[in-house]
Parts: structure tokens; sequence; C-alpha cells
């Protein structure tokens, strides 16, 4: 195993462990961190998972809860019995349930038509129950919706890859990242954390140290930023090779923070890169260019892993 640089002080506030196992953050930024010991409506933030959902699957949970309610509530309907509901066509069974299944739609939106109406104590309390938890969920998702939309996210798209290229007169880390909204940023900072495991104590433990970019911070953010960690006598990178670099178990944490303008609040970023997807002797190729008239800047986010091999002098 490669000899780190030990000159290198090592980072003690990362909030990660030396011992833990696998991945630390996931590429979508999220802890890869999975939680035993407490039942599960106290392991998970419903609220916060519904925020969190991709877009097509929440929309689909809902859609999915929406017919399965419905479902349930005209099984209730015709399990009371259709001659307790009015205006029902008889036809036939398959009928007589769909007719009962948009009666209990109508019902759950508070819609109404009125062509199908219940009759007698019992169905007119089920359509009561069912009418009261229609509007008790159209009200939490206008909630989730609105969570939603209203939720400050950086907007961020990270390259898949880091790169080491040459630099300057020697050799550098780089990644590079682009906001992919019309959101406005400023003020953006990186910070890079870097956990690299070695045998301590006859035991495999990962070490974390800070890596210090050649730019920390930038004051607009408009345009895709290169970060870049320069290896030298200060990096615990320092000597490292094409070889150490393929070999060692290395996994570099990113978190950028930056201020939304539009919502004037900080918004942050998070994403990793493990050793696989560190290329050696690679450099990143220009993704924005000018406008054929030569009045703006064309910034092409298809481009942000676009890279070509270059040669390193060890």
């Amino acid at each position: 195993m490669r000899k780190l640089n030990l000159k290198i002080k090592e980072e003690n506030d990362s909030g990660f462990s030396a011992v833990a196992s696998g991945r630390f953050t996931n590429k979508d930024g999220r802890y890869n961190v999975k939680k035993k010991g407490i039942n599960v409506f106290d392991k998970y933030s419903w609220y916060h998972t519904f925020l969190l959902l991709p877009r097509f699957k929440f929309i689909g949970v809902l859609v999915i809860a929406y017919i399965i309610a419905n479902l349930v509530f005209a099984s209730i309907y015709y399990a009371i019995g259709i001659e307790h509901l009015t205006g029902i066509d008889k036809s036939s069974p398959i009928q007589e349930f769909i007719d009962v299944f948009f009666f209990s739609a109508q019902t759950f939106t508070t819609v109404g038509y009125g062509r199908i109406a219940p009759v007698g104590a019992l169905a007119s309390f089920v359509a009561t129950f069912e009418a009261f938890l229609g509007l008790l969920g159209f009200a939490i998702a206008t909630g989730l919706f609105y969570g939603r939309f209203s939720r400050p996210r950086a907007f961020l798209k990270f390259s898949d890859i880091a790169v080491i290229a040459p630099f300057e007169d020697g050799k550098a880390l780089m990644f590079r990242v682009a906001p992919f909204k019309n959101n406005l940023l400023s003020e953006a900072e990186v910070t890079i954390s870097a956990a690299i495991e070695e045998m301590v104590e006859g035991k495999l433990e990962s070490k974390f140290y800070l890596l210090e970019p050649k730019l920390k911070k930038i004051n607009t953010f408009s345009l895709n930023w290169t970060i870049v960690h320069k290896i030298d006598s200060n990096s615990p990178f320092y000597e490292y090779t094409e070889e150490d670099f393929k070999n060692a178990d290395i996994e570099l944490i990113i978190m950028i923070k930056a201020f939304d303008e539009v919502f004037a609040n900080t918004v942050v970023q998070r994403t990793s890169y493990i050793s696989p997807e560190i290329i050696y002797g690679a450099k990143f190729l220009p993704m924005y260019h000018s406008s054929e008239d030569q009045k703006t800047t064309i910034l092409d986010l298809d481009k942000i892993n676009f890279h070509q091999k270059v040669s390193i002098d060890n």
C-alpha cells in the first residue's frame, strides 16, 4: 500500500468514521449510511423523503396512492351494497363496480356531480369520512408540491470523472462543475476532503485530509468551474504515480456552497469521486464558446465530461 505524505496534517473534523466501509458519500450527494435499531415510522422523515424524491417518482406515488384509496373505498361501498347508492348502472357487475369507483373518486375530490348519491346512514357515513380524507390528502399533496417548488437548490452538474492533468510545473487533480438552471449563484465556495485507506497496526483505516484548491471561492458562478488541487509537497498525493492512484482506495468528498440570489439563501450540493472515477493523464476540453454573432457565450453542458489523454512527467 502506498505510503502517505507524512507532512500533511490529518483532518479530524470530517464527520466520518475511520473504520466505516464502502463509499462515504454517494454520487447524488447523499450519505451512504443505513440506520437500524428504530422503527420505520421514526426512522424516516416522510416530508423530507417526498421532497427529495425524483419528479416522476413523486407524481407516480401520488397517482398510485389516489387510485388505491379510491379502490379501497369503492370496495367498501360495494360490500355495503349498491342498493345504498342511487343512480348506479346495473347492467353488469363490472359496470356496477366502475360506477362505484367513479362515485368514490367524485367523493374523494369533493366534486359530487350528483348522478350517484348515498342512501342510508352507513353509506353516508363512509362518504363523509372519504370526503374528509380527500380534503386532508389534497392539503398534504398541495403542501408537498409547494415545498418542492419553493425549496432552494443549487442545480449544479458535476463531471462524472476527476482527472490528474499537467499543471504549471507539475500535476494537479481536477474536476469541474457547472450550473444547469437559470438560477443566479454567487459567492460559490468549494471544500474538498480526501479519504485515503491505509494500513494502521494491521488494520485498514481511512485517513481524512483537507485538499487545498487553487481557487477556493469565485464571486460569480455563471459558467463551468474547473476546480484544481495542485499536487505538491503540501498534498497527500505528493509523489503518487499512476499505479498508486489505481491501487489506492481513495474517495474525494466534494461540497459546494453558493448564495442563491433569487431565494436570498445559501444552497449546498455534494458529490464524491472514488479511485475508478479518477483518470490519470487526462485533461478536460473546453465546454463553452462564443455564439456565431459574438454577442453571447454558449455553455455546452453535454461536454462536461469531455477530456483527452495527455502524458505526465512523474
